[in-house]
């Protein structure tokens, strides 16, 4: 697949302007997004998405387009996934709802650069080094068992040394000064407990892509289709926290399918690994050849099983009694927290 530099150039700086004007109507209007605003967003983006995938598909034919499609809902899902952490940190941190969006638009700038970094990185290693192949694939199987056993994602969200250490070496305010890292108090400069929210979300970007890079190379070797499908499933995050609200609560085997699918994608780059080192067969087996038409189908097959498994799971026992709801979390610390402002 070859891209041109003016398609490249083009392709980023629609995305930067739409993350531009995104940013700049979360800071010049900062309120909480109700679902119904949440959805239209939400809708937009994932029509966006689609066309943009129609149009690869066209251009350039089916075998990328469904390999955009494929790491689209591959990134989607895990995006997903990675909500729930997010519902923990501005719970822990008692951001107020009416800043939370503007704290998650943060979240995908930063996600959107790291992720770039990583994808420059990998592309460049693939290339001289194929044996890295199998580091991937082991690396998404060891993340599959860890989602599989609860030992990984929203689970055990735990602070980590770089937020350990900025906690301890930065002094604070106690209270939010809306979505400021920096306020005046006495008539001295003061950090906000928002800097610490930041460096949460920011670390934890890091580790989402630990895992989301490996897994779409599973997909796709092109990091022109790597790019664009992590930039399309980042976009609407902030608005897809919003919008699926108190559902993720009941979305209680996501974490099983995103590992089975996670286990499948590190299986695919290990046999890929084993054709480009020769190795057909492994005695009387042969090495099998997964197609991204076979990855397409198992990603949405696991995906709307487990969705449906999920549902009527919760259904079936209703709605877990220390659910942390979106709607509610953090709702009523803006007041409280412009209140303690003024004392």
């Amino acid at each position: 697949m070859h891209v041109t530099l003016a398609v490249w150039i083009a392709t980023i700086a629609v995305l930067a302007l739409a993350v531009a004007a995104d940013l700049w109507h979360g800071i010049r209007y900062p309120h909480a997004i109700k679902t119904r605003e949440a959805a239209v967003w939400v809708s937009c983006i994932v029509a966006a998405t689609v066309l943009f995938g129609i149009g690869l598909w066209y251009f350039t034919g089916h075998r990328y387009g469904g390999e955009f499609f494929a790491g689209w809902i591959t990134e989607y899902s895990l995006s997903v996934d990675n909500l729930f952490v997010f519902v923990i940190i501005l719970t822990k941190f008692k951001v107020p709802r009416a800043y939370q969006s503007q704290v998650l638009l943060w979240g995908v700038i930063m996600a959107l650069v790291l992720r770039g970094a990583f994808i420059a990185a990998g592309s460049a290693i693939i290339s001289k080094f194929s044996w890295v192949f199998y580091l991937f694939g082991a690396f998404l199987i060891y993340t599959a068992v860890k989602l599989a056993t609860g030992h990984g994602g929203e689970e055990d969200f735990k602070e980590n040394r770089l937020l350990k250490r900025v906690k301890k070496a930065v002094k604070t305010t106690d209270d939010y000064d809306g979505a400021r890292l920096v306020t005046h108090v006495g008539g001295h400069r003061r950090f906000t407990p928002m800097l610490i929210v930041m460096v949460a979300i920011g670390s934890t970007d890091l580790l989402f892509a630990l895992d989301s890079i490996p897994a779409i190379f599973g997909l796709t070797k092109e990091p022109y289709i790597v790019f664009t499908a992590n930039a399309f499933a980042l976009l609407g995050l902030r608005q897809l926290y919003f919008l699926l609200g108190a559902l993720m609560d009941r979305l209680v085997h996501l974490s099983y399918g995103l590992s089975v699918i996670l286990g499948f994608i590190g299986l695919k780059m290990l046999f890929e690994a084993l054709h480009g080192s020769g190795v057909e067969h492994i005695g009387p087996i042969t090495v099998p050849t997964i197609g991204i038409a076979a990855s397409l189908t198992v990603i949405i097959g696991v995906l709307a099983i487990t969705t449906v498994t999920s549902l009527l799971s919760t259904r079936r026992n209703g709605a877990p009694a220390e659910a942390i709801s979106v709607e509610t979390a953090a709702g009523d610390e803006v007041a409280a927290s412009k209140a303690s402002k003024h004392e």
